[in-house]
């Protein structure tokens, strides 16, 4: 049971690779891969809107902040692999791409392969990119601290 825990587990976190990626970086490097597969669309690409929940300091109430966009895509490939994908924005053909993706990371021959050539070097891009927010975040930190004056 364990070792399923744990491809499910590495199975979400390149879901959530793919689904922070510029769509434009994704297609490039999944062109320069030439990882395309014969598929069959099952759903969409489509798009939608999802309401976003959030909580007041993290425990409290939940409350509806709005809605966001989010495209879809569910593909079957030939050998009978199911990928689904979802992603904010209206970007289709990135949906398409990551639904793909997920389905041909079921097939454990391929698995290195797109590793190397997708994951590594998007989330490599993405920590680097995050890093950066950071480090220009940081600039605008104020310290606030408190002097005691010693008078009562």
């Amino acid at each position: 049971m364990r070792g399923k825990t744990e491809k499910q587990a590495q199975r979400r976190a390149n879901m959530a690779v793919l689904a922070r990626a510029p769509g434009e970086r994704l297609k490039v490097l999944w062109d320069s891969a030439g990882l395309e597969a014969e598929h069959q669309i099952v759903r969409g690409p489509e798009t939608g809107l999802v309401t976003v929940r959030g909580r007041i300091g993290g425990g409290g109430s939940p409350f509806n902040v709005g809605e966001v966009t989010v495209t879809r895509s569910t593909v079957k490939l030939a050998g009978g692999a199911v990928g689904h994908s979802y992603a904010l924005g209206r970007d289709k053909e990135k949906s398409r791409i990551a639904a793909l993706f997920d389905a041909l990371w079921q097939d454990v021959n391929l698995q290195t392969k797109l590793a190397a050539n997708i994951i590594e070097p998007l989330a490599r891009e993405l920590s680097a990119r995050d890093a950066q927010t950071k480090e220009r975040t940081a600039a605008t930190r104020v310290d606030f601290f408190t002097m005691v004056r010693g008078e009562d």
